[in-house]
């Protein structure tokens, strides 16, 4: 039978039996119509959890606390729970709530971001919740991704960039092409975590949370050793000496002042405007032609997946390995002989600060 409202002082409260339920409850307000309403919402609460179980009322939290826990991955979902909050049905995330949480979280982001950081991680918990049978299983529709084909630089280009850029841009782009380090990965490297004498580094915040060790080729460390650089924290730099700020989504994008350097070398050796991020598809490409290490490539790039790992290698003619020895980039064994081998001008690099 249904459940009445009578009143105890200032308060409602609820009494009956619903679905073989016995209820008696306060409803917490003073207001009959609030209460009328609370009454209606707490019937079809317990009519719909006995016809359906947990599932009908198990919240988007409460699933997504139980895939974290599982060991899923957790990057993105601060922002997700935090927009549809913790009562959010389970039962009510649908395209359009999809949709809705992508409008208000990234309005203005490309399709692989909204892909990757709110349709992947919400299929993620939806669908471990539906393996464990509260809901449905389904599918979420995915934003249409351009095949963009990012560019990578030749030796030859890659020479041309350093010949034109600034001393202080000619250390971070010689430090990106010998590491394939991601643009806040470099720029968050801290001096005690750059070892020269073995050509290493050790980076410690990653875009996935795991930090790695990578290498360097000795071209790239000639650039280093030459640099003036700060005893202790960040290895990189503004031209006023404090380390550089990240933004997007992503944190990925540069101050403005090393966007313009780049930009501007880019201008003066006449190529189409390089991104940093061009040069970690450069650095793949590189790596592999030269090594055929494909284990090496997802280590040192940071990669979990093959197949992300394999976006960034491009199909690359058959001579570079040569090209790239000549102007004394020597990926895999920590050889010195690229340092006598190499066709790069000393004069080049002397002076950098």
């Amino acid at each position: 039978m249904p459940l009445k409202l009578s009143k105890r002082g200032a308060v409602y409260y609820l009494r009956g039996t619903v679905a073989g339920q016995h209820v008696y409850e306060s409803t917490r307000l003073g207001d009959k119509k609030s209460a009328e309403i609370y009454r209606a919402r707490r019937e079809a609460e317990i009519i719909e959890r006995a016809a359906f179980g947990r599932a009908a009322t198990t919240t988007f939290a409460d699933a997504a606390l139980t895939y974290m826990q599982a060991g899923g991955e957790a990057r993105y979902l601060g922002p997700i729970l935090e927009h549809f909050g913790p009562r959010f049905r389970l039962a009510d995330i649908d395209n359009d709530a999809v949709n809705r949480a992508a409008a208000a979280l990234y309005p203005t982001a490309a399709p692989a971001t909204i892909n990757r950081q709110v349709v992947t991680p919400i299929s993620a918990v939806v669908n471990m919740a539906a393996d464990d049978g509260l809901c449905q299983p389904r599918r979420f529709r995915r934003r249409a991704e351009k095949n963009v084909r990012l560019r990578w630089l030749t030796p030859e280009e890659a020479e041309r960039l350093l010949a034109a850029a600034s001393p202080r841009a000619k250390v971070v782009i010689a430090f990106l092409l010998g590491t394939g380090c991601r643009v806040n990965e470099a720029l968050r490297l801290q001096r005690a975590d750059l070892h020269l004498d073995t050509c290493e580094a050790w980076v410690s915040e990653t875009k996935n949370d795991e930090p790695r060790m990578v290498s360097f080729p000795t071209r790239s460390r000639r650039y280093l050793v030459t640099a003036q650089l700060p005893e202790a924290g960040a290895v990189f730099r503004t031209p006023k000496g404090v380390p550089y700020r990240l933004r997007n989504e992503d944190g990925q994008a540069l101050g403005g002042q090393l966007k313009a350097e780049f930009d501007k070398a880019s201008d003066a050796a006449k190529l189409p405007r390089v991104t940093p991020h061009e040069l970690r598809h450069t650095w793949a490409t590189w790596f592999y032609a030269q090594t055929k290490d494909f284990g090496g490539l997802m280590d040192f790039g940071g990669w979990k997946k093959a197949d992300m790992a394999n976006r960034y290698r491009k199909i690359a003619p058959s001579d570079l390995a040569a090209r790239l020895a000549k102007h004394g980039w020597q990926f895999g064994a920590k050889s010195v002989q690229d340092e006598a081998a190499g066709s790069e001008n000393v004069n080049e690099i002397r002076g950098i600060g």
